[in-house]
């Protein structure tokens, strides 16, 4: 089986600027290639997932984040850096109810039946406790940061 960090996108792997959209805003966080690199050197999977509810708001569109992961692909692949998948979310409760938005495990999930990835040699890392919830729902041990921060910071809990 394999062994996977799930990362919550803004204010984790991007600065976190409330609905980012747009490719000028989207800036990869300092330590973010480093600490990625080290997590695949240990042998984790590395799996985005994010809840993007501006889609579901109308405040931009799902071709607006597909950029900019094709963005962030080709950034980190640049440093050797594959992503296993990007999932997202866009929905938005007052819009509309889904099982895939964090807190829901839905895209956990689906990653540790896609990717045979054992949950209790796992950790998803976000700067919301919906993210770290949703991966605790399956067994996935969460690890809780300040938005924004370095994942340096973090790097003696992941064995």
């Amino acid at each position: 089986m394999n062994k996977a960090i799930f990362l919550d996108r803004d204010g984790v792997i991007n600065f976190e600027r409330g609905y980012t959209h747009k490719l000028e805003d989207f800036v990869i966080l300092p330590d973010v290639i480093e600490a990625l690199q080290l997590f695949l050197q240990k042998g984790y999977l590395l799996i985005v997932i994010s809840n993007q509810s501006g889609i579901a708001k109308g405040l931009y569109k799902q071709s607006d984040t597909e950029l900019l992961h094709h963005y962030l692909i080709d950034e980190l692949n640049e440093h050797d850096i594959s992503l296993s998948e990007i999932y997202y979310c866009v929905h938005h409760p007052d819009v509309t109810n889904c099982i895939c938005r964090k807190p829901n495990s839905l895209f956990v999930e689906k990653a540790i039946a896609r990717f045979n990835i054992n949950a209790s040699h796992s950790f998803f890392i976000g700067d919301k406790e919906r993210d770290t919830e949703a991966g605790e729902k399956v067994g996935v041990k969460g690890i809780l940061i300040e938005a924004n921060t370095s994942l340096k910071n973090i790097l003696n809990l992941i064995p």
